[in-house]
């Protein structure tokens, strides 16, 4: 697959430098913003909603606030900071790109499900002033001030898709968890693509330490998980990545890369220590945040177990002789040819 068309380092092959800086800067987040939220500015009938009170009301439970009452992960402020650091590490991961895949410089029209506090499709709308770019996400976290091009919506990706236009590329990333039905996911994506289309999918899997103690705190964090979300109907993990189940959607697979980040800085590579300081303070924070409406509803725990849980597998992770790291991969697939 042609990768001609993005300047910058070559992805998928090393980790950006130290002076690695976002693409976008934080923006005030001011969920009444009527500009990109605006029902005019939807392609959505029936899924968007414009931004207002009654859309960014978060529901509370266990001191956390999510956007709906099925979604695993909190929306809330604390959450927010972990999706921005989060994204900062999928671009030191790629080397300083925003994709793995390279985006056209042709691209008319982008989409970028589950976009979270927006970061992702801010840059990517101010790399491409030419193409527009719509976000969609559960949660009105996004802030104003974003680029003309650019458009949030609010929208469930588990719904019907009902876009009027196909899109040229579409990014995934992220949102292992979210979804019962992946590959009802990629028939939609498959579906809402130009001939020739690409989807980019990306995500995190399980934490892991190298002594691979069985009954560490890590461990036992992520056999709960698991157990979890295969109760809740959800995928957490990688699974969701592999290639046959694309494939069953019609695409055809251009790339696979796989990347062992480590948790912290106890790697000799000083490029990997760069993404190792922010997937560390990621996934700490990600600990409570996937585990607490998860363990609670699913496997009957108490918020304090579930606190208790958390930090003592974050005092593990941070030893230096853990040396923690978690998988990272991306796949990209193209929709073939009519």
């Amino acid at each position: 697959m042609d990768e001609s068309t993005q300047t910058g380092p070559q992805v998928g092959t090393s980790y950006d430098n130290d002076n690695a800086e976002s693409d976008h800067k934080s923006k005030e987040r001011d969920p009444t913003n009527s500009g990109p939220h605006s029902p005019e500015n939807s392609e959505h009938s029936t899924n968007s909603l414009s931004a207002n009170a009654n859309i960014i009301e978060q529901i509370e439970e266990n001191g956390r606030g999510y956007a709906n009452e099925s979604y695993i992960l909190p929306c809330d402020e604390a959450e927010q900071t972990r999706l921005s650091i989060g994204h900062q590490c999928f671009i030191s991961i790629l080397g300083g790109q925003l994709s793995l895949q390279s985006i056209p410089r042709s691209a008319k029209r982008i989409l970028d499900i589950g976009t979270g506090t927006g970061d992702w499709a801010i840059a990517v709308a101010e790399r491409f002033p030419n193409a527009e770019v719509i976000a969609t996400d559960i949660a009105c976290i996004q802030p104003s001030g974003v680029p003309p091009n650019l458009f949030f919506e609010i929208d469930d990706a588990r719904e019907e898709w009902t876009y009027s236009e196909p899109f040229d590329f579409i990014h995934i990333r992220g949102l292992s968890g979210a979804f019962s039905s992946w590959a009802t996911i990629y028939a939609e994506a498959h579906k809402h693509l130009k001939p020739n289309g690409i989807l980019e999918v990306g995500d995190f899997g399980v934490m892991r330490l190298a002594e691979g103690v069985p009954d560490s705190f890590v461990t036992i964090f992520n056999g709960a998980c698991l157990s979890a979300a295969e109760k809740a109907g959800t995928m957490l993990g990688l699974d969701h990545l592999k290639r046959p189940l694309l494939e069953a959607a019609g695409f055809s697979i251009g790339k696979i890369r796989s990347f062992e980040v480590p948790l912290g800085t106890w790697s000799p590579d000083p490029r990997k220590r760069v993404a190792g300081k922010m997937a560390l303070i990621a996934t700490l924070e990600g600990l409570e945040a996937f585990g607490l409406r998860l363990f609670t509803r699913e496997l009957g725990w108490k918020p304090e177990d579930v606190k208790n849980i958390c930090s003592k597998a974050q005092e593990e992770m941070m030893r230096p002789e853990a040396r923690a790291s978690v998988p990272c991969q991306f796949i990209v697939a193209r929709k073939l040819m009519i």
